[in-house]
């Protein structure tokens, strides 16, 4: 019997590239799901909502397929840091986290098709920063488009000169933990 398609619901480049390390084929069906959290709502409970809110919304547009759906936030005293809305949000967001220690939080959602039965797992990493001068923060939002990235910045780009330590998962800070995103995979496409 054939293996259901796989469809990634998100149109990060950044996703797109660490899925195709796993050599499984799939398409990409960004997901239209608003990524905002409630109010009060802990950044675990965030993003695993996040994650599977996408997942569903593109299993009802890919009934066939298999969906794997991820989001990802950084979070630092309890709060979520998402995708910056403007450049001063970017600075602030950096000085939050310059000379300090946060998380970054990635939940996969992957759900199958008929059943709609769900697999999902969350990922969490500890991200160190150097102390950040506001010229060092100047100089990396004029090398960088941080727009698109949670908490202002991309640990695969200059960013990675910022920060001397990781604890976890290299991959979830980039977007998408491949050793859970492997094991919920096999699961469903076994």
């Amino acid at each position: 019997m054939p293996k259901p398609p796989l469809v990634l619901a998100s149109e990060s480049p950044r996703r797109r590239e660490l899925l195709a390390l796993l050599g499984i084929p799939f398409t990409v069906m960004p997901s239209d799901v608003e990524e905002c959290p409630e109010p009060g709502e802990q950044p675990r409970l965030f993003v695993a909502r996040a994650a599977l809110d996408k997942g569903r919304e593109v299993a009802r547009r890919a009934e066939d397929s298999v969906v794997l759906a991820a989001d990802t936030i950084v979070s630092i005293d309890d709060g979520i840091l998402g995708k910056p809305l403007d450049r001063a949000d970017a600075v602030r967001m950096l000085e939050s986290l310059s000379g300090r220690c946060h998380s970054v939080l990635t939940a996969v959602a992957v759900i199958e098709p008929g059943s709609g039965m769900v697999h999902e797992g969350l990922e969490e990493t500890l991200v160190w920063f150097r102390a950040l001068t506001a010229e060092m923060i100047d100089d990396y939002l004029g090398r960088e488009d941080v727009m698109d990235k949670a908490g202002a910045y991309a640990i695969q780009g200059f960013a990675s000169v910022f920060i001397p330590r990781i604890d976890g998962n290299y991959p979830n800070v980039v977007g998408l933990p491949l050793p859970l995103t492997h094991d919920l995979l096999c699961r469903t496409l076994s």
